[in-house]
């Protein structure tokens, strides 16, 4: 697990999972609590440490994305994390890594037309994927940094939402595309595409709703409601009878995903948390009972969509890492839905 977007999607997993209390859905968390042992998050904090650790001198990005802008700032949430979590205020390490990935973000990536981030480095391009790497940075860092300045970075957060469904959301089917804008576009309605979009959509209202700027952002949490909602209405419709999702989810020749079944399941059940509208959640329920079954004995979930090349299935014998981070994200989130307040034994 060496690509940027693996070890900043883990880095949630293992934070939403094993140490709710410092991720976003728990309440007061924004900002985090104090440590009360030395191992408590030690897993997400090492994370922090060893990219800022090894993050190149003079570069802005957090960490190599391999020509994404996006996928880097995904493990900035667990530096910001570990910058408030030190022992020494005097080491600022970490405040300028993640000042610096901020700046990347804001101040020099490629726009799109309408003022959405770009989410590749060589040209101004789209892809659904953006909504769950940079903007719940965005939204955490503004949370944390309070104020004014802070209250900018929430609305930036929710404005890079709404302008990538600007151009992504197929509103004919209630679906996300996945890439547009430039060359090398992708229309379909994947699967993890739309996964990616709904989550990260979550998590930035979670952010706000956490946030001392809850109260003066009552419509932008209304947005983000709704749009979570009308994706998750347009992928349910889809669900197969055995509980799963398809890789391109409206395309009823495409394969059975694991990987995308299990973070929409993940959403839907974050999504009933936060709002009480359980509409989808016997849906999601199907889906979680499909995935628990998908996984085998060594704790490996079989059936996933090969997340670098989107079309086909993992080959045999090769596992998927988000995929592996989204069975967490899903037994965290039900956990969540079936016992509010409780902490997992």
């Amino acid at each position: 697990m060496t690509r940027s977007w693996e070890i900043g999607t883990l880095a949630e997993a293992l934070t939403e999972y094993e140490w709710p209390r410092f991720g976003v859905f728990a309440p007061g968390s924004v900002p985090p609590p104090g440590l009360v042992g030395k191992n408590e998050a030690a897993d997400v904090l090492s994370i922090a440490e060893r990219v800022v650790a090894e993050k190149p001198s003079g570069s802005l990005p957090l960490i190599n994305g391999d020509g994404a802008v996006g996928d880097p700032a995904s493990i900035g949430v667990s530096v910001l994390l570990r910058n408030w979590t030190l022992p020494d205020h005097n080491d600022t390490c970490f405040a300028k890594a993640a000042s610096e990935q901020l700046e990347y973000l804001l101040h020099a990536a490629p726009r799109a037309p309408n003022g959405a981030i770009s989410h590749r480095e060589s040209q101004a391009q789209l892809w659904s994927d953006f909504i769950y790497m940079a903007p719940p940075f965005i939204a955490y860092y503004g949370a944390l940094q309070g104020g004014t300045e802070g209250h900018k970075l929430l609305q930036i957060a929710y404005d890079q939402v709404r302008l990538y469904r600007e151009v992504l959301f197929d509103a004919d089917v209630g679906l996300w595309r996945h890439i547009a804008l430039g060359d090398g576009t992708d229309p379909t309605h994947w699967g993890t595409g739309n996964a990616w979009a709904a989550a990260g959509a979550l998590r930035v209202l979670a952010t706000i709703q956490q946030s001392y700027a809850a109260d003066s952002m009552i419509s932008e949490q209304d947005d983000l409601v709704q749009w979570v909602q009308e994706t998750l209405d347009g992928v349910w419709q889809f669900q197969q009878a055995n509980g799963t999702l398809l890789n391109y989810i409206d395309q009823p020749d495409s394969f059975a995903d694991t990987s995308s079944t299990a973070l929409l399941a993940a959403s839907t059940f974050r999504f009933a948390s936060l709002t009480g509208n359980n509409t989808h959640t016997p849906a999601a329920i199907r889906a979680l009972e499909l995935i628990r079954c998908s996984v085998d004995d060594q704790g490996w979930l079989r059936g996933t969509v090969d997340p670098l090349k989107f079309s086909a299935p993992s080959p045999p014998g090769r596992h998927s890492p988000e995929g592996q981070s989204f069975v967490l994200l899903l037994e965290a989130a039900a956990f969540a839905w079936q016992s509010p307040g409780s902490e997992r034994r």
